[in-house]
């Protein structure tokens, strides 16, 4: 779609936007502004990635939590972040000859016998890696909301639909999850793109700071810009929510990861929609108000 360079008929635009999606921007969603994403679950306090992460997202009352997905050997959906198994679990006690301990060559019952908690601290000893039914189903328990992350779909073809199977069988693709509780996003724009045309009911994002030149050709297919802080700035801030999306609202801004509360004001003070965070109470006292 084009830039609303034309006021009077993106103002008329707009406004049958807000008679048919009352609810979808993401200023009138969140029960707040810019909304508060917990990153990996509250994970400055939990292990991230974890149930126990997103338990202590609950505790902390935030109502947005995002994860990552990648997919084992057998096919099973599970959520970490990194495409091997070392930094947050003991893999290398446990399977000491299994180097370089990718995801992707180890079975999900494998995996599911790995401690994902001891490393961030003996409290959480025992976490295990959920699988991606495992981790919307205690988000749901909460009455959360998702920001999925598929991470990198080029070691995992066909991730894309397999990721809404699931999400479709655990109930989060009917009509209340849709209108503002579920968004999917990937640095890979032909993945971000692969979602869209596959449920172009499901809310997306693009993570990643494209140019303005180029956003035409993102609002075909992500309702988000989701850039790393560093990169901001008002104007471009300002860019890329002039643009519209393809659900016909304009384009939100998730950025990511502000841990401090400076930072927090800072991409508050520049409009952004979202902020994306490990610590997401101190993000949420820096901007309420």
């Amino acid at each position: 779609m084009h830039a609303r360079a034309v006021a009077a008929s993106t103002t008329a635009l707009l406004g049958t936007v807000a008679l048919l999606f009352p609810v979808s921007p993401a200023r009138a969603v969140g029960g707040g502004w810019p909304l508060v994403i917990a990153h990996r679950g509250a994970s400055a306090y939990a292990p991230e990635n974890t149930l126990a992460a997103v338990d202590k997202a609950a505790e902390l009352g935030i109502r947005w939590v995002e994860n990552d997905v990648q997919r084992t050997r057998d096919g099973e959906l599970v959520v970490l972040h990194d495409d091997n198994l070392r930094r947050t679990t003991d893999v290398e006690e446990v399977f000491p000859d299994r180097a370089p301990w990718k995801v992707k060559d180890f079975t999900a019952a494998e995996i599911a016998r790995l401690d994902a908690g001891s490393w961030f601290g003996p409290a959480y000893a025992g976490a295990r890696v959920p699988t991606l039914e495992q981790f919307v189903n205690r988000v749901e328990r909460h009455h959360q909301k998702l920001l999925l992350e598929i991470k990198n779909p080029e070691l995992y073809p066909g991730i894309e639909r397999q990721t809404l199977k699931v999400l479709g069988n655990e109930g989060w693709l009917d009509r209340s999850h849709l209108a503002g509780r579920l968004i999917v996003q990937g640095f890979s724009a032909d993945s971000v793109r692969t979602v869209h045309e596959l449920k172009p009911a499901v809310k997306t994002g693009f993570l990643g700071t494209p140019p303005v030149s180029d956003l035409p050709g993102y609002a075909g297919f992500a309702d988000q810009i989701n850039p790393s802080y560093g990169s901001l700035s008002t104007a471009y801030v300002a860019s890329v929510q002039a643009f519209t999306g393809p659900h016909g609202r304009p384009l939100e801004v998730f950025t990511w990861t502000v841990d401090d509360a400076a930072t927090a004001q800072r991409v508050a003070g520049y409009g952004v929609d979202g902020i994306i965070t490990n610590k997401p109470d101190v993000v949420r006292e820096a901007v309420d108000g």
